[in-house]
């Protein structure tokens, strides 16, 4: 019970605790001192005494207030806290050896204020770290601690091992540290926190110490290294987690406590994009934006990273109620006083009232993020790719151009590319439409923006596997050569902005996805990253779906483009059709649709279709 009261005292019980005991410390420090002093003392009455102690207490109390020594957590005391005291301190003697001999006449007796000084020091700070200690050991009983491993000896390991000693609900017992550093071998980093092996010896200190977590402490840390840790640190089976960057922690954006799983998106080695934010700032602060798909995870991206902006009107346009409701209800929390921001339920398919929203609203820039994208479901459903992602886009597309809209930026994809499937012939389609529009009397600037797979969006693999693992397996993969190019939510939303910010007309650009990622491989990081092995969660292969690649590509042969536009953004050599042509093509299906006929329409395969 005793635990239980003095870890939730409240803040002002606190207070007056604080006020208590330092009133005590003051008044008693003057008149033990002056026991102790009292054969020297020549002519000092008792009556200047107590005039001295009433004094030095409500100097106390002044400058204890103005140095807002009563409401700093004295739990956390450190040495931070203690100068605070000895300003305090120092500045209420001072202020009392001024003031009493102007009121009593009598000279100042230094020995007497010397040894006060020393007396408020060692008892004012003695309580705090006295608190300190009785708070951590009475409070730390109580929940039993998991022994941690700190990889990272250096200005992060310091501060979080800190954290976790100042934070009991954390839950965590630093128990060592690693380091690569030599030089910081067996180094006590704090609190007898000891650096006791270099990173490659992670496997054994976990075993010896009975290891219950690691935690990456190395905020500089690149994703390459990051992955290499990571699979020596999976091999243990322990939970593994990150701090956030100090950076972030000293901003005040997070706190250092505010830890993260090591995720399989953190283990695809990609470098963080630096964008050009004065270009992008150019085309979106003060502006009115326009996202289709707003609701989606592409969309949803696409609308916070164009909010950091902060443009004058968000229009947050969709299908799905819920899903834009939601991204509209984050949006208004945090931009309510800087950006208007509009939900609009719509469908792409009605040209009419897509044509109207753009009108009423006339944005400067669309990003069109509104599209089927799951391979096998449009397999089945292949009118309903057709209608949604080809007639959808140019709706949009168009009504963009009738209303003189400045950018016109379409979410594509690598499936685009050579597309066996409905679904990748319709992105392509769409890619056709979008270049055909973008004409030399257009005011319109029309881009497309082809990428692949991106983790941890709708239709993702990474949200099945988690699945499948918490059920206890099997996963499920479709055959152990299946690879996709991957990259990050956030990096893909970025590169799509700094794509548009590019965009003088007619572009298919594609973002750098680096090396493609085996399904097998993501699969396995996952497992790991869950804390089990292939030996509890099984891995099957369950066979290619219909009308799924082996490998997914960028470009064709003929579409690339050796020089990069931008970093890691490229400008695809993709083949121009006129407007007459694509608007040709587009009536054709649209009145007598096949899916084989799409499909080699993406191919460029114009000689088989037959006109009616």
């Amino acid at each position: 019970m005793r635990r239980v009261k003095l870890d939730k005292l409240s803040a002002r019980g606190r207070l007056l605790i604080l006020i208590i005991i330092d009133s005590i410390i003051v008044t008693l420090s003057v008149f033990i001192c002056y026991s102790i002093l009292e054969p020297y003392f020549e002519g000092y009455s008792k009556k200047i005494l107590i005039f001295t102690s009433i004094i030095l207490l409500i100097s106390h109390h002044v400058f204890a207030y103005i140095f807002n020594l009563y409401h700093r957590a004295w739990e956390y005391a450190s040495v931070n806290e203690l100068l605070i005291i000895v300003e305090a301190v120092t500045c209420s003697i001072i202020s009392t050896i001024i003031i009493v001999p102007l009121f009593t006449g009598h000279p100042p007796f230094f020995r007497l204020y010397l040894i006060t000084w020393m007396m408020h020091l060692i008892l004012i700070g003695g309580s705090r770290i006295s608190w300190r200690i009785a708070r951590g050991f009475l409070v730390g009983k109580r929940k039993k601690k998991k022994p941690t491993l700190i990889v990272g000896a250096g200005r992060g390991g310091s501060l979080l091992i800190k954290q976790m000693l100042r934070s009991p609900d954390m839950g965590l017992e630093p128990v060592l540290a690693v380091d690569d550093d030599l030089q910081k071998r067996n180094l006590t980093i704090t609190s007898g926190v000891k650096v006791q092996g270099t990173i490659k010896d992670i496997p054994n200190l976990v075993e010896k110490y009975r290891i219950k977590r690691i935690i990456i402490a190395i905020p500089t840390l690149s994703p390459a290294r990051l992955k290499e840790i990571t699979d020596l640190c999976n091999s243990t089976g322990v939970d593994i987690f990150k701090m956030p960057s100090i950076e972030s922690v000293l901003s005040g954006e997070l706190e250092v406590n505010q830890l993260k799983r090591v995720e399989v998106e953190d283990l695809l080695g990609r470098e963080p994009v630096e964008l050009d934010m004065a270009m992008i700032s150019k085309e979106l602060t003060h502006k009115t934006i326009l996202v289709t798909g707003a609701g989606g995870s592409i969309g949803s991206e696409i609308c916070r990273q164009v909010c950091k902006f902060e443009p004058e009107r968000m229009i947050l346009l969709g299908h799905g109620e819920n899903s834009i409701y939601l991204i509209h209800q984050e949006l208004t929390k945090l931009y309510k006083d800087k950006i208007e921001i509009i939900p609009v339920i719509a469908d792409v398919q009605d040209g009419e009232r897509i044509q109207d929203i753009v009108d009423k609203y006339y944005p400067y820039a669309i990003y069109h993020a509104a599209a089927h994208k799951h391979v096998p479901l449009m397999e089945y459903n292949p009118t309903e790719a057709f209608k949604n992602n080809v007639l959808g886009t140019r709706n949009v597309a168009t009504a963009a151009k009738k209303a003189g809209v400045r950018k016109f930026v379409m979410i594509s994809t690598d499936k685009a590319v050579n597309p066996p499937n409905v679904m990748g012939a319709s992105k392509r389609m769409a890619e056709m439409v979008v270049q055909s529009l973008n004409d030399e009397n257009s005011k319109t600037d029309f881009v497309a923006v082809r990428f692949g797979n991106v983790l941890g969006s709708r239709g993702s693999v990474i949200p099945l596997f988690k699945k499948q693992i918490a059920a206890g397996g099997p996963v499920t993969v479709t055959h152990p050569d299946m690879t996709r190019y991957f990259m990050t939510i956030p990096e893909a939303s970025r590169l799509v902005l700094q794509a548009g910010a590019l965009a003088q007309g007619g572009e298919v650009f594609v973002l750098d996805m680096r090396e493609p990622v085996k399904i097998v491989d993501l699969a396995r990081n996952l497992i790991r990253l869950s804390g089990k092995s292939e030996d509890e969660i099984e891995i099957e292969f369950s066979g290619i779906r219909p009308g799924e690649k082996l490998y997914e590509e960028l470009l064709n042969e003929d579409e690339i483009h050796p020089e990069q536009v931008y970093e890691k953004i490229y400008r695809g050599r993709v083949k121009h059709h006129s407007k007459e042509q694509v608007d040709e093509i587009v009536e054709d299906l649209n009145h007598h649709f096949s899916q084989q006929k799409i499909i080699d329409i993406a191919n460029d395969r114009f000689s088989i279709i037959e006109r009616e």
